[in-house]
C-alpha cells in the first residue's frame, strides 16, 4: 500500500492528473520501483511459506520481516540514485536465498524420514535459528 500510494502521489505531483504513465524521471523511478517490488513478491511468498511449513516457522517469520524492511530500503533507495538501491537488492537476494535453503532442508528432511527413518528436524531447526540472526549483518 505504501508503494502504490507513492506512485499515485508522484503521478499527481508531476501531472496533476490521476495515474498518467507519462511523467518525469522521478515518476518513472517510483513506478519502476513499485513494479520491481511487485514482481519479486510472489517469489518471496512462495519461499516464505515453504520455509515456514517445511522447516521452521520462527526463523522463516524473522527472515520474512527482514525482507519487508529490505524491500522498503530498496524502494526508498531507488527513488534516489539507482546505485542507492543496490544494497537493498543484494540484502533481499540473500534473504530469499536463506528462505530457499530452509525449504530445501525441510524437503530433504522429509525424504530422509520417508526413506531412511532418520529425522533431523531438531538439528535443522537449531541451525536455522542460529543462522537467522546473521541475516542482520549487511
Amino acid at each position: 500500500a505504501f508503494f502504490a500510494n507513492k506512485v499515485e502521489h508522484e503521478s499527481r505531483h508531476c501531472n496533476g492528473k490521476v495515474l498518467q504513465r507519462q511523467g518525469s524521471s522521478s515518476f518513472d523511478r517510483v513506478y519502476t520501483a513499485n513494479q520491481n517490488c511487485g514482481h519479486a513478491y510472489p517469489t518471496f511468498l512462495a519461499v516464505l511459506w515453504c520455509a515456514g511449513l517445511l522447516c521452521s516457522q520462527a526463523p522463516a517469520a524473522f527472515a520474512g520481516l527482514m525482507y519487508l524492511f529490505v524491500r522498503q530500503k530498496y524502494f526508498v533507495g531507488y527513488l534516489g540514485e539507482r546505485t542507492q538501491s543496490t544494497p537493498g537488492y543484494l540484502f533481499g537476494k540473500r534473504i530469499i536465498f536463506f528462505l530457499f535453503l530452509m525449504s530445501v532442508a525441510g524437503i530433504l528432511n522429509y525424504y530422509l524420514v520417508f526413506f531412511f527413518g532418520s529425522d533431523f528436524e531438531i538439528h535443522i531447526k537449531t541451525i536455522t535459528s542460529a543462522i537467522s540472526p546473521l541475516l542482520l549483518i549487511p
